[in-house]
């Protein structure tokens, strides 16, 4: 006796895409190397990144639904939730972070011809846009370098990319950068004034931020993008994979070289300062942003409740064992 079997095999469910939108830097290192080790697509989600010139155009995209996820700033998804981004996008436009990575790896990197704060009188500082967060952070260490901010220009030049390209041209006077920009312009003869942490204590820097109603309807692909990403930090401070993250930051950032990636590798995978290994949205780190917003934005209002703009449990479910 034999058996009929009638149609077509199941086929395995390709992993679903997301349209992903990065600044472009070494902090994209989880990525590159979840992407290269097959972790997005053993978790179900094959990542499409998009770079992004500034943190408007990012902001927007996400707003308007072109792009699921953004790697931006915590201080970004507050300045949009409320209302006080630069961007024009729709009301309420429901952004919120559901995952950690940094604590922004921030350093004020001055003009080859600047020597401390002092030097910062009378001089253009570039910003990404007037109303972010790292723009907070320059203006509070200026505050606590006693350099008044009638006494300097503050001018915009996009993202970090845009801002480091324009500082080794001399056409701003400092900026703050993210490393490894920070590191490159300093083999160059600029000189790092200050790093935010040492300045500022715990920050919160780099989240992934989506909107919660695309996120409800598609709380797999969410949690299987925290899963890839925790194993791509898991595989980086993995001695033993060293050799293959320098490789990745030479691979993929302009003018890194091979001795710049051993020292980018040494801020980025630091044990107390590196890339958050349990991909935490940080309390103290987000109270920071939240009181350098209160004090900066022309709104003038007391911001002081984290929770309102995250939601852990698609970290905790990717995390749950």
């Amino acid at each position: 006796m034999s058996m009929i079997v009638s149609g077509a095999m199941a086929q395995p469910k390709a992993p679903q895409k997301l349209e992903v939108i990065v600044f472009p830097g070494g902090f994209n290192l989880p990525i590159w190397a979840a992407e290269r080790q097959g972790f997005f697509d053993s978790n179900g989600v094959r990542v499409m990144l998009t770079l992004t010139p500034s943190s408007t155009f990012q902001m927007q995209g996400l707003a308007e639904g072109r792009f699921d996820i953004a790697m931006t700033a915590f201080d970004n998804v507050v300045a949009y939730q409320e209302g006080q981004g630069e961007a024009k996008i729709p009301p309420n436009p429901d952004m919120f972070a559901f995952m950690g990575s940094d604590n922004g790896f921030l350093s004020v990197v001055g003009g080859r011809d600047i020597r401390s704060f002092a030097d910062l009188k009378g001089k253009k500082l570039s910003v990404d846009a007037l109303t972010t967060g790292y723009a907070f952070v320059l203006r509070e260490l200026l505050a606590k370098n006693n350099i008044a901010e009638s006494e300097v220009t503050f001018e915009r030049a996009g993202g970090v990319l845009g801002r480091f390209q324009e500082l080794l041209k001399g056409t701003h006077s400092a900026t703050v950068l993210i490393t490894p920009f920070d590191l490159l312009a300093m083999n160059k003869g600029h000189p790092q004034l200050a790093r935010a942490e040492e300045h500022l204590g715990t920050y919160q820097g780099l989240v992934a931020a989506s909107r919660r109603s695309w996120a409800g309807q598609n709380e797999q692909a969410v949690v299987g993008f925290v899963r890839a990403y925790h194993a791509g930090v898991a595989f980086l401070y993995d001695t033993a994979n060293r050799e293959v993250a320098e490789a990745l930051l030479v691979a993929n950032v302009r003018a890194m070289t091979p001795a710049l990636a051993k020292q980018s590798l040494g801020v980025l995978l630091n044990d107390k300062s590196g890339f958050f290994k349990d991909v935490r949205l940080d309390p103290k780190g987000m109270q920071t942003v939240l009181a350098l917003r209160s004090k900066f934005s022309e709104a003038k209002r007391t911001l002081s409740e984290p929770g309102k703009y995250v939601d852990a449990s698609y970290r905790d479910k990717a995390l749950a064992k």
